[in-house]
């Protein structure tokens, strides 16, 4: 099976600010332009699932106007990482306390009371399994998901077998950008 994992375009937000489960809307020439290029690419019929966070929603909605034979489906296993009351705050501004106690249980610690890393981890797990289960049952070879980079680190960790997180180390520098996508082949 083949997983295409797309990022949202750019957020319209402050450089430097947290966010995650916060609804933000995408620059709407880069969600236009995003979404014409990935109607070139993607083979006909694919099953798509979609965050369900506006930035990722709109998106889905310019691409199956093109696309209309791209049968979506919003999941909410695919939304980013909730930070709780870091969300919209400068990274700067977030106490030195509160990223040590993160670092100190990265997969464990409840991000600004939110959601930790090992929760963002499961879901994505749970996400995966059900939509390999969807291509096996409708045999699709290949599948969509229009979701956030956090999300997309996550299904980096499953795909190379890391189940726990117990180290910040363990977790993914590397992400598609604004508005880039990957194409995995994910085995049995």
């Amino acid at each position: 099976m083949k997983l295409w994992l797309v990022r949202h375009p750019q957020p319209l937000v402050a450089a430097g600010t947290c966010y995650g489960v916060t609804d933000l809307a995408a620059d709407a020439e880069a969600t236009t332009r995003q979404a014409a290029e990935l109607a070139g690419l993607l083979p006909t019929g694919l099953p798509l699932f979609v965050s369900p966070l506006q930035r990722c929603q709109v998106l889905a909605q310019a691409l199956q106007q093109l696309r209309p034979d791209l049968p979506g489906q919003d999941d909410a296993r695919l939304r980013e990482l909730d930070f709780g009351s870091w969300e919209m705050r400068p990274w700067a501004e977030i106490e030195a306390r509160e990223m040590d106690a993160w670092m100190a249980d990265f997969g464990g610690h409840r991000v600004g009371g939110g959601e930790s890393a090992q929760d963002l981890l499961r879901r994505v797990g749970q996400a995966l399994g059900d939509t390999r289960r969807h291509c096996e049952h409708t045999s699709a070879r290949e599948a969509v998901w229009i979701t956030h980079a956090g999300v997309i680190r996550a299904a980096t960790l499953w795909t190379g077998g890391v189940t726990e997180l117990r180290e910040a180390g363990q977790w993914p520098r590397q992400a598609p950008g604004y508005g880039e996508w990957m194409l995995w082949e994910l085995g049995d």
